[in-house]
């Protein structure tokens, strides 16, 4: 059996990542398959973005590289360790306007695209117009870097964090590929061309996914060619 998550792994400066398995129940299916947190660090405060439980080494690790001061919500569909970070380290949790953490947590700061996060050079993309809030982060930093929760996936290939049955049936739905777009994700949400026309607007050449392999350099090439090829309905 593969640990329950990696090691925190350093993706960018001062911008790590670590992945973990997810169990969900949908239409009858239990999946299992991988989820990432981003982790930002300015200074020496920690700002986690679709975050997930780590074990008391991995927590260990974490502490290492500064003080937990900040919890990001940015998709409807995650959440749900947000208050393990609240609770134990005291950080802010900041979401998109209409969330509701499932845990009855407060919110502290209520997100829209005005706000001001605590992390440099970044501002907050908002898809209009969908059924359930959610966002992109964008920081203005090394040729621009985008952080996405369930819009973007990159998924290239199954990882560690899959299940032999999730990894196939996501085989057959055509879940794997580089910067994707998942049908289930648009039809939950409602979105609309209009919303990743605007977002591919912005520079970007790294995409940091909560789901899938960090894309690096040609990230902006890659969506582009994906919105090229979806079908949107």
């Amino acid at each position: 059996m593969s640990a329950s998550h990696s090691k925190i792994k350093a993706v960018l400066s001062n911008i790590y990542m670590v992945s973990a398995s997810n169990h969900v129940e949908f239409e009858g299916n239990h999946l299992q398959h991988s989820r990432n947190m981003v982790i930002l660090r300015e200074g020496r405060d920690l700002t986690l973005i679709n975050s997930v439980k780590l074990s008391d080494a991995g927590l260990a690790e974490l502490e290492q590289l500064g003080e937990i001061k900040h919890v990001i919500r940015i998709g409807s569909f995650h959440g749900k360790d947000d208050h393990f970070y609240i609770n134990r380290y005291q950080a802010k949790l900041w979401a998109l306007q209409g969330m509701k953490d499932e845990n009855g947590t407060p919110v502290d700061v209520s997100l829209d695209e005005s706000t001001s996060l605590p992390i440099q050079n970044s501002s907050l993309f908002i898809f209009k117009n969908t059924n359930f809030p959610e966002a992109c982060i964008h920081i203005n930093s090394e040729g621009g870097i985008l952080i996405s929760c369930d819009s973007i996936k990159n998924w290239q290939l199954p990882d560690p964090y899959f299940s032999d049955a999730t990894a196939k049936l996501y085989e057959q739905q055509g879940m794997f590929g580089q910067a994707s777009i998942s049908d289930i994700w648009l039809q939950a949400m409602g979105v609309t061309t209009d919303a990743f026309g605007e977002l591919i607007s912005l520079e970007f050449k790294h995409l940091l996914s909560a789901h899938g392999q960090p894309l690096l350099n040609n990230a902006k090439v890659k969506l582009q060619d994906t919105l090229e090829k979806q079908s949107f309905t």
